[in-house]
């Protein structure tokens, strides 16, 4: 039996896998990648390594096996057709008769062209017959602490969601919710809604950072129209452009506002603050 990672040296997955090596033996973990060479770190500390790749659906023939707990993490491929990647791996998973697969979805509240992928796949976990967890992910604080060098650039924080509110929380947090589950008892067949446990506005984000760096930080809001245009001239595809300044609209609309208190609750702490990670960002 093996803990399986998959999407292992991805952001979110590196610190599933990371997080795992405090609470079990690494023989017990198998991180599954596209590439070896970049597991390199991983495999020298024990892990066991696999290669699959999503859009190469019988590379995961024979992965799995009888009682592992399998984290689905999903693709990255935002404009591509990410359900039928992830039904490879639920296909394999289903065939080997696996104890359990989380799935890192979306939150429910969610109606973005974003979230079809998420909703399609969660149909195919629950018709495939295996116990599941779906883990609900609001957004990543990183989602816009990752731009702060060009929100200083450019003194502006430039928006299509208005006055809308989010409930993001840090990567880490949505991480060790994930290994909770995989690690723990008595998850199976639930769903959990994942976010932060105050939801925050651009404004405030930009009034923080104002703060923290003496420097006027203003906010300024388009339409998603002029907002894709924007970040198409960015050199961003059209496609992934659009998605993006969907997901602008859908928190305009308050749908990644997140009151579970579900990530918390995981966790067994608070989830990390906007604010913490503006200042761990400007840190760096």
């Amino acid at each position: 039996m093996s803990i399986v990672v998959t999407g292992a040296t991805g952001h979110l997955g590196r610190l599933v896998v990371e997080q795992l090596l405090e609470q079990v033996p690494a023989g017990e973990i198998t991180a599954v990648v596209r590439d070896k060479d970049r597991a390199a770190g991983f495999a020298e500390r024990g892990v066991r390594i696999a290669v699959a790749d999503y859009n190469a659906p019988e590379t995961f023939d024979g992965l799995f096996a009888a009682g592992d707990k399998v984290l689905l993490i999903s693709g990255n491929e935002v404009a591509g057709d990410r359900p039928r990647q992830h039904k490879a791996v639920i296909d394999a998973a289903a065939a080997a008769g696996v104890a359990l697969l989380a799935y890192t979805s979306a939150p429910s509240s969610l109606k973005a062209r974003l979230a079809d992928d998420h909703r399609a796949t969660e149909r195919t976990l629950l018709d495939s017959g295996l116990p599941w967890v779906i883990l609900g992910n609001g957004w990543y604080h990183e989602n816009h602490t990752g731009n702060i060098p060009a929100y200083l650039e450019q003194g502006a924080i430039l928006q299509a969601a208005g006055e809308g509110r989010i409930s993001s929380a840090a990567r880490a947090d949505y991480a060790a919710a994930a290994v909770a589950v995989l690690t723990g008892e008595g998850h199976e067949n639930k769903r959990y809604e994942l976010g932060g446990d105050r939801a925050w506005s651009f404004a405030e984000f930009a009034a923080e950072l104002s703060r923290r760096t003496g420097r006027e930080i203003a906010v300024r809001s388009v339409s998603v129209e002029e907002y894709t245009r924007v970040l198409v001239a960015t050199g961003l595809p059209e496609p992934v452009a659009a998605v993006l300044a969907d997901a602008d609209a859908s928190i305009e609309k308050g749908e990644l506002v997140v009151t579970s208190g579900d990530l918390a609750r995981l966790i067994g702490r608070p989830a990390t603050p906007v604010t913490e990670a503006i200042e761990a960002a400007l840190a760096e």
